[in-house]
Formats: C-alpha cells, sequence, structure tokens
C-alpha cells in the first residue's frame, strides 16, 4: 500500500500527500519505506508536513494550550538550532498525537567535548571486526549517518572521499557508522569508491550507547561527527542533519586548527 502512494512524488507542493502523511505519523515506516521517502522528498517537506498534521489531529484543547506552537522542544545548543530550524525530536520511533505529558525536552548526547568515548567492536564493509581503540594513537572522525544510498549520505560520503587526502594529511582517520549491514557498506563503498571505513551497527547499539540524537519524531537517525584526539578524547560533536557537506568543512577546520 505504501509502495502505491509513494510511486509518484508531488515535489510541486509544499506538503506531502495528506493520506501518506497520516500513514506516517499513526504508524511506525520500515527502514525500506523510510529510504525511500528520503529519495523521494526533499527532508524539510516531511517534516512540515508531519509538523502540519501533528497540529491538525490534536484536540482544540490542546492547541489552545499549547503557546507557542509547535510544540517541539527547543532545547538545543545555538549550534544544533541554527542548522535543524530550531527543532530536535525525541520521541519513540512510533509517531503518535502529541500530548503536553509526551513532550520531553531534546535529547542529551552522552558522548560530549571532554569526554572518553565507550569502547565498540563493529564489522566493517568486508566484514571483519574492528574496535575504537584501533584508531588511538591520531585523530580520529567518527561520522554516524541515517543509510546507505540515501541522497544526503550519499553526498556527505563523497564529500568525506573527495577530502580524503586533506584528512591524512592532518593525521586523521574517517569512520562511517550507521545501521545497514557489512553487504550494504561493501556496495556503498565500492560504488562511489570510498577509502575509508564503513562500520555496520545493526540494531543501533553504538548509536544509542554514544547518545545520537534522532531526527524527523525519531523516525530518521541523527547525522552526527565526533573528532577524537590521539588518545581517544572527544574534541568536537558537531550535527547537522540537512548540510551534509559541512560536516567535512567542521571537522577539517577544527583539525587545521588543533
Amino acid at each position: 500500500m505504501l509502495d502505491q502512494q509513494l510511486s509518484t512524488p508531488k515535489t510541486h507542493i509544499h506538503f506531502l500527500p495528506p493520506h501518506l502523511t497520516r500513514h506516517m505519523l499513526l504508524s511506525s515506516l520500515s527502514f525500506a519505506e523510510l529510504k525511500k521517502l528520503l529519495h523521494l522528498y526533499p527532508q524539510s517537506q516531511i517534516m512540515a508536513s508531519i509538523s502540519s498534521l501533528h497540529t491538525s489531529l490534536a484536540p482544540p484543547s490542546l492547541l489552545h494550550a499549547q503557546t507557542p506552537k509547535p510544540t517541539f522542544s527547543h532545547n538545543l545548543s545555538k549550534s544544533s538550532q541554527s542548522q535543524f530550524h530550531g527543532l530536535k525530536l525525541s520521541t519513540p520511533s512510533r509517531f503518535s498525537i502529541p500530548s503536553s505529558a509526551a513532550v520531553k525536552p531534546s535529547i542529551v548526547a552522552k558522548v560530549t567535548e571532554g569526554t572518553m568515548p565507550p569502547e565498540f567492536t563493529l564489522r566493517d564493509q568486508n566484514g571483519k571486526p574492528v574496535s575504537l581503540s584501533k584508531f588511538k594513537g591520531k585523530p580520529a572522525v567518527i561520522y554516524f549517518y541515517p543509510a546507505d544510498e540515501t541522497p544526503g549520505c550519499t553526498k556527505q560520503a563523497c564529500a568525506f572521499r573527495d577530502s580524503y587526502t586533506k584528512f591524512k594529511k592532518a593525521g586523521a582517520e574517517v569512520v562511517g557508522i550507521s545501521g545497514d549491514n557489512s553487504a550494504s557498506h561493501k556496495a556503498f563503498a565500492e560504488k562511489y569508491k570510498l577509502p575509508y571505513t564503513l562500520l555496520s551497527d545493526e540494531g543501533n547499539k553504538v548509536r544509542k550507547e554514544w547518545g545520537v540524537p534522532s531526527d524527523l519524531f525519531g523516525a530518521l537517525p541523527g547525522r552526527q561527527t565526533y573528532v577524537l584526539d590521539k588518545n581517544g578524547v572527544c574534541r568536537l560533536v558537531y550535527n547537522n542533519q540537512f548540510q551534509p557537506e559541512k560536516h567535512i568543512d567542521e571537522t577539517l577546520k577544527f583539525l587545521k586548527s588543533v
């Protein structure tokens, strides 16, 4: 049913088709459906549509009590607010009509500047186990992204590829992490000739342990980059969902400054 709804994108309108938005809001989307949706519609259009339907479905008494609108949390850092239009949403993966009791402050990342990230061991695109400790002794750029082969993630991956020699000159390793499996990572890396490591975090265990915030009402895995120093201590946290290539600019600028 959803495949039929997603078959013809209507990019000339500001909002998604109401029936599609209602499906997103009142039920859960599979990972495959979400990836397809991101191929067809800009993320800003998806956000606007869900936001509009949240308001239209809320009880009148709740709408009158909300000041200001919308009711989403704005307790973000200045950087995150400017890059994500002030919206940071941390509800569960299933969409539901908002209530005053359900509105929660934005997630605070567990890995912050000056802290030591938790150790992990994940499989790379070749199926080999790779531990975080492997990268100690040199700076490491660890970037979490939503999914292989989605438009924004492909732009980001290729931007890291195009600037890879600059990262190497800075003595840094680049590592990408998403919930895709090793086979998906291998195909993605080979298709775009990515020279760096991609790690498979199926089940998003590491993402949760690091406290990477989600976007699109918890449906979309967040896009967040960490720069670790040679001792494994986090020195930079950068979050920007809508401008994936900025992750490369900001991390290179930081590496050049230290």
